[in-house]
């Protein structure tokens, strides 16, 4: 089997926006993550692939502290990023969220004007009261989520009207908004038909430019589509962390084979 371009070639040239460092994870007494070590590169999608229950969502969740918000969690090791512990003493987990958006699997515009859902984060997060610079913003983002030609004359309409597709891409819009570093998206597709799938996947690989990004999926050809790195998770574990060109065409590990190769999961 021929091999391709060594990860560590590439991870070494790409400074690690992410990295969790021993990671584990407990909901009680169960244990959902074991160990987790992971660097994730900056300004590039990382796809996280597993079956299901294999702890691929908890550990995005333990990327910006959405798993606190459940009783009865326990988290050990750490996460770092740009080199600071987000689970450290004195880290605000409301402005981590700032920092570190996140995109869900229903597209969950709120339920106010197209233009209001843009506007929330920087009038209450940022503080931006002038008109001309909110429009600024407004405009910014709606155009880099590749919808402001779909609504720029619709922008006092509700969010809600919107198609699935178009509401994902404001949710996107909403997100950027703030000026994260890091976009979360947890199966932001699965409810998208393939038309609106194919223009957030476009969407995800134009924003790399500005953000890293980190992207739950079942489904393994968008992994391919739209990924440069993935991580494979089974039984809360990581099995095997490489290029996405390099776990779909020469995995290293037993388990990501028959994975992807539909043998189980």
């Amino acid at each position: 089997m021929n091999s391709l371009l060594e990860p560590e070639t590439e991870l070494a040239a790409l400074p690690p926006k992410i990295s969790a460092r021993g990671l584990s994870f407990f909901y009680g007494k169960s244990q959902a993550l074991r160990d987790v070590n992971l660097n994730i590169p900056a300004n590039r999608i990382t796809a996280l692939i597993g079956p299901s229950g294999c702890g691929k969502s908890t550990f995005l969740r333990c990327l910006n502290r959405m798993n606190d918000l459940i009783d009865g969690t326990r988290l050990e090791g750490e996460v770092l990023l740009d080199g600071q512990n987000i689970y450290a003493p004195g880290v605000d987990p409301v402005e981590l969220r700032q920092t570190v958006g996140m995109v869900f699997q229903k597209p969950n515009p709120f339920p106010m004007s197209i233009y209001e859902n843009v506007a929330y984060g920087p009038k209450h997060v940022l503080g931006v009261r002038k008109k001309d610079e909110m429009d600024a913003i407004v405009q910014k983002c709606l155009e880099k989520a590749y919808l402001w030609n779909e609504v720029k004359d619709k922008l006092r309409d509700n969010g809600m009207s919107l198609s699935g597709g178009q509401q994902q891409r404001l949710c996107i819009a909403r997100t950027i908004a703030v000026n994260p570093k890091v976009i979360l998206m947890d199966e932001p597709c699965s409810a998208l038909d393939p038309i609106a799938t194919q223009r957030v996947e476009d969407l995800m690989l134009e924003l790399r430019r500005d953000f890293t990004i980190v992207i739950v999926t079942h489904n393994m050809q968008q992994a391919q589509r739209a990924s440069d790195f993935t991580g494979f998770f089974m039984l809360g574990r990581l099995v095997e962390f490489n290029t996405t060109q390099n776990i779909f065409l020469v995995p290293q590990m037993k388990e990501t084979e028959d994975y992807i190769s539909g043998r189980f999961g």
